[in-house]
């Protein structure tokens, strides 16, 4: 196995190029990571899977190279992020009054209804944008499909979602997947009801707070991905 981070998780300076890409940010490090492992005598070159977890399982079906065998996406986000974003920011408000003014609420929106509109150019202000992120990463990011990708490949897809999850959702996200992929015999999609963003088992409304705590990813899941993975569906 070979884990890594996003590069701007590292370089967090990375980030704030005006020029930066959703495809610059993950796709040349995911491709590079499969070939790393394809390319190691202990790996079977034809069994390496892409795993990838939120924005990484949106990527994961643009790094599904021929020589990839197969799929798992945990928590992957079909939601437009702009929009997603100020569904998040409107549920923490209701579970963080103190924490989530109105203003927050309304500049995300503002903010999305900019990266909707055709006054979105790669010249537009990161900082009028989601997050800081620049315009290109925007502009790119508004016409990527990742189900629609994901649909078009002819290899196994494993799709874990957490049913406590409020970043990406069983009925915002999830959904577009089950449409997206109906009747394809090769995506086996699994929703642990219990689990959160990050899958670990709780109870009651999700918080950030959850995040803080240590624990371990729910152990169905782990099981999960072992079965996905040994029998070709993952």
């Amino acid at each position: 196995m070979l884990r890594f981070d996003k590069a701007t998780y590292a370089h967090a300076e990375a980030a704030a190029a005006p020029d930066l890409t959703m495809t610059q940010e993950y796709v040349p490090h995911a491709v590079d990571a499969v070939g790393l492992l394809r390319g190691h005598r202990s790996v079977d070159p034809e069994r390496v899977f892409v795993l990838g977890h939120s924005m990484g399982g949106k990527i994961a079906p643009a790094v599904a190279a021929p020589t990839v065998a197969g799929l798992v996406i945990m928590a992957g986000d079909t939601q437009p992020m702009h929009h997603a974003a100020v569904r998040v920011v409107s549920y923490l408000a209701t579970v963080l009054p103190d924490q989530v003014p109105p203003a927050v609420i309304e500049t995300f929106q503002r903010q999305a209804c900019l990266v909707d509109s055709a006054e979105l150019t790669p010249s537009t202000f990161a900082a009028d944008l989601p997050f800081g992120l620049s315009a290109p990463y925007w502009l790119e990011l508004r016409d990527y499909d990742p189900v629609a990708i994901a649909a078009g490949l002819s290899k196994p897809v494993l799709i874990l979602q957490g049913g406590r999850d409020y970043q990406v959702t069983v009925a915002n996200d999830l959904v577009r997947w089950r449409t997206g992929l109906a009747g394809r015999p090769e995506a086996d999609i699994r929703v642990n009801d219990a689990d959160n963003h990050l899958f670990f088992s709780g109870a009651g409304p999700s918080t950030p707070a959850e995040y803080g705590t240590p624990q371990h990813v729910d152990p169905a899941v782990i099981a999960d991905i072992a079965h996905g993975l040994s029998h070709g569906q993952g």
